[in-house]
């Protein structure tokens, strides 16, 4: 008797022994990052070889190991924290009165980030550690001199009919880049797609002295007058009547009449232009051309690299 106590307090010292101290394995997790839907993750326990194996997460974010009745929601947890939970697991169903538990993500699933529109270098790339706005911005090697005052943030989020559902956060570039406001630069983590929208424009055509397209901050915030300033005035002879030809939803464009001078004279209040509008002023003197005609020129104007457009912000 006293040689089989004697037997079992020396296997008692050497399990305490050889037995890994409890320290946070996911310290080894490179890059760290919350367990998503459809990571394989590869959970060992020690002393317990039917309970080591490496399992997928379920598309719902739960998992199931062996012996345990209960599956176990793993999405969104840390590796360290999903350690916790598998360890108490085990101990409520009475499987195991101590387990250790070290989790590692074996293989994160495919989590693309795209990023599109007025940016430098538009790029698609998989998001294998936190990211932000302004992390994925500057992959894309930044904004582009026509990047309007917004970035869409479009997410995908699976409804619980089974179709797709996206949502879209829209974050000002003032907040991210001219006054950095840190709750602005949102955490992304994979199957998000990031488009900055290209400035609106109004093109300036006709007896103006410097014809160009010329950008608008906001929808409706241009008006007439302020597109004759920037492309520096009226030259000479020009019409006291002015055309705004302006897209509608059909691809169609319809034509508003603009009084250029009762406007000019203060008699008439000033006119709203609308991104993509053409401001044409005719030549006096001169048959006025169609839409499509002016269409055809600052398509002309713009393939060929014509000096005549001028884009400004």
């Amino acid at each position: 008797m006293r040689t089989l106590l004697l037997y079992v307090c020396l296997a008692g010292a050497t399990y305490g022994q050889n037995r890994p101290a409890a320290v946070d394995p996911s310290a080894g997790n490179l890059p760290m990052q919350t367990i998503g839907a459809n990571d394989l993750i590869a959970i060992s326990v020690y002393d317990t070889p039917e309970l080591t194996r490496t399992v997928r997460v379920s598309s719902d974010g739960f998992m199931r190991l062996p012996l345990l009745q209960e599956k176990l929601r793993a999405e969104g947890l840390m590796p360290a924290e999903l350690e916790i939970t598998i360890a108490a697991a085990l101990k409520s169903e009475e499987i195991l009165v101590d387990p250790v538990v070290t989790v590692t993500i074996a293989e994160y699933h495919s989590r693309p980030i795209s990023v599109m529109g007025a940016v430098k270098r538009p790029i698609t790339f998989q998001a294998t550690s936190p990211v932000t706005i302004l992390d994925a911005l500057a992959r894309a090697e930044g904004l582009t001199a026509e990047a309007g005052p917004l970035v869409l943030v479009t997410r995908f989020q699976a409804r619980t009919d089974g179709g797709p559902a996206t949502s879209v956060q829209r974050v000002p570039v003032s907040a991210l880049i001219d006054t950095p406001n840190p709750e602005m630069n949102v955490m992304l983590s994979g199957g998000e797609e990031i488009l900055v929208p290209v400035i609106g424009r109004v093109f300036v055509v006709g007896n103006v002295k410097r014809p160009g397209a010329f950008g608008l901050r906001e929808a409706g915030e241009g008006t007439v007058l302020q597109m004759v300033a920037l492309a520096e005035g009226l030259a000479p002879f020009a019409a006291k009547q002015a055309y705004i030809y302006r897209r509608g939803a059909d691809g169609s464009r319809t034509e508003v009449r603009v009084e250029l001078e009762s406007i000019l004279q203060r008699k008439n209040p000033d006119v709203a232009v609308l991104p993509d509008d053409i401001l044409y002023i005719p030549d006096n003197k001169t048959r006025r051309l169609t839409a499509t005609a002016l269409e055809r020129i600052l398509t002309f104007g713009s393939n060929a690299g014509a000096t005549a457009l001028i884009y400004g912000r």
